[in-house]
């Protein structure tokens, strides 16, 4: 069964808001301020090690709009438009972006009929509503947080108030030239 994969930058206070800065809020672009060769690679190796992008319409629709018209020598690009997307949204009717589905309805439903598909791990990148829901719903089976050595003071953060507070285990860490550190955690499902 494939697992579901969530991969976030997040700042030491845990802010995951605007890490790029395409959302123009007073918190944008934060991760430029630590250029780490060795982070860009663990990216590139992420996404090309899995099957399948899991988003919410908001990040959906930013990527969207950045990534058809983009190119580099990495193939960052060219895997992010051809990758399949599977777009969680009550609103969006149709997904126009190469290779993506709208998915709605029964989310839990369709999360399991996505895992139990055959082909390697579903990718859920920004889409914090999104996360926090499959949090919720304990259908997260690993975490990858790329935290940044700063202290943004505001903005949206992955853990917010929850139904039941996740514990999680750490499986590994990664710490990078520029100070980030990338955590890798899996939830704890015993008693």
């Amino acid at each position: 069964m494939r697992r579901i994969v969530v991969t976030e930058f997040v700042s030491l206070d845990g802010v995951m808001e605007d890490p790029g800065g395409s959302e123009r809020t007073p918190f944008g672009g934060w991760t430029f301020k630590f250029p780490d060769a060795e982070g860009m690679k663990y990216k590139l190796d992420e996404l090309f090690a899995h099957d399948a992008m899991l988003l919410g319409r908001v990040t959906y629709e930013g990527f969207a709009e950045a990534w058809p018209d983009r190119t580099d020598d990495m193939g960052f690009a060219e895997r992010m438009n051809a990758i399949p997307k599977y777009v969680v949204s009550r609103t969006l009717e149709h997904a126009t972006w190469n290779n993506s589905t709208v998915i709605s309805g029964n989310l839990p439903e369709q999360i399991v009929r996505l895992k139990s598909a055959p082909g390697n791990d579903i990718l859920v990148v920004g889409s914090r509503t999104l996360a926090q829901y499959l949090m919720d719903a304990d259908l997260i089976d690993e975490y990858r947080l790329m935290v940044f050595p700063i202290v943004i003071g505001g903005g949206a953060r992955l853990f917010g108030p929850a139904p039941a507070s996740p514990i999680l285990h750490l499986v590994a860490t990664q710490p990078l030239a520029s100070g980030t550190v990338i955590l890798t955690y899996t939830p704890h499902r015993g008693t």
